[in-house]
């Protein structure tokens, strides 16, 4: 299996930046590895469908 890079560019609040540091500076890290580390996470995958699903049902979307 080939592996190769992408970009992503995220745009995000001033707050969320905040806690994602304060996050990152808690273990050692910087924002960029933090964000990677958490998107790799085994259980990243269940989280995020949790995280929609209750999103959806926030705004009422089936």
């Amino acid at each position: 299996m080939l592996m190769g890079t992408s970009v992503l560019s995220l745009r995000m609040d001033r707050e969320l930046l905040d806690r994602l540091r304060d996050h990152a500076a808690k273990r050692g890290m910087s924002v960029q590895d933090y964000v990677v580390r958490t998107l790799i996470r085994d259980d990243f995958d269940e989280r995020f469908q949790s995280a929609v699903e209750e999103t959806e049902r926030f705004y009422g979307v089936t």
